[in-house]
């Protein structure tokens, strides 16, 4: 396995580029809480995060391969039943467009596999699932979303939680999201593909799989995989004893590695696809401007 992608070097190079500064400051923290599960995992009802979006008829493009789609962001914390699939997207935040298309709910959003685990004795399905927003303010994810969805999770009884992010704001927002449900009494395990960002911030448990962004529950038409990577997760949940623990994926992305080069890399952008990117995030933050002021 090659050295995981350095995500917080390569968004702050990528802004800096696009004429944005100055660079962004990630959140960090010297001291991680931690929870130990209070039952046995098979008693455990365990409930998903995630930062995908609802599909929302008539605005745009938000099926497999879309263009990143500003019009369908949320900005406050949802949920939804986990008795059926919910029609979950991910247009809408920045995962590796370029090599992957989305085309599997499995590998971002791991409620199949859950059930699966459940179906073999080995958890339980919380009742419902949650939606957390991404959000490049540290404050408002701490001080609304964190708390929003605290006391939905002790609303519907979720003993545990996993974290599924997609983008690297994602993984910061999940990451402070696990660390106040730990402060909460309620464990939790991050699945993501952001090893430097997770690990900075500081989550209790992680389970990290080198894969192209939008690919944290697994790779896509891959159900064993999935089952494993939800596995190594309900592992954690099991088995760590200390915060600020990590276990890495055995799986490894198919073809050439080069694609970790890839992702929002300024060096390889010419001064057009600079500028054509520098206006797609500026009509990105108008939309979304535009939708929370709505």
């Amino acid at each position: 396995m090659t050295d995981p992608t350095a995500y917080m070097q390569r968004t702050r190079d990528y802004y800096v580029a696009l004429g944005y500064g100055p660079p962004y400051r990630w959140a960090h923290f010297d001291v991680t809480p931690f929870a130990p599960l209070k039952r046995p995992l098979a008693e455990t009802a365990v409930a998903i995060v995630t930062t995908a979006a609802p599909y929302q008829p008539g605005k745009g493009d938000q099926g497999p391969g879309a263009p990143y789609n500003a019009a369908v962001k949320f900005f406050d914390v949802y949920d939804g039943p986990t008795d059926t699939m919910p029609d979950l997207r991910i247009s809408h935040i920045g995962i590796d467009r370029d090599h992957t298309t989305a085309e599997d709910i499995g590998s971002y959003f791991p409620l199949a596999a859950l059930w699966r685990a459940a179906e073999a004795g080995r958890v339980q399905v919380a009742q419902r699932y949650y939606g957390l927003p991404t959000n490049r303010s540290q404050r408002v994810t701490m001080d609304e979303y964190c708390p929003d969805l605290m006391a939905r999770c002790h609303r519907d009884g979720a003993d545990a939680v996993v974290l599924v992010p997609n983008c690297p704001v994602c993984h910061q927002s999940v990451t402070l999201a696990a660390r106040a449900l730990e402060q909460a009494g309620i464990p939790s395990v991050v699945m993501g593909c952001a090893k430097d960002i997770v690990e900075y911030v500081g989550a209790p448990r992680f389970v990290f799989s080198d894969f192209p962004l939008g690919n944290s529950a697994g790779r896509p038409n891959d159900p064993d995989g999935q089952d494993l990577t939800l596995g190594l997760a309900l592992d954690l949940l099991e088995q760590a004893t200390t915060p600020n623990t990590t276990t890495v994926s055995p799986l490894e992305w198919p073809g050439d590695p080069a694609w970790k080069q890839d992702y929002s890399n300024p060096a390889k952008l010419s001064a057009e696809q600079i500028a054509a990117r520098r206006a797609e995030f500026d009509a990105g933050k108008a939309k979304a401007r535009e939708l929370r002021e709505a």
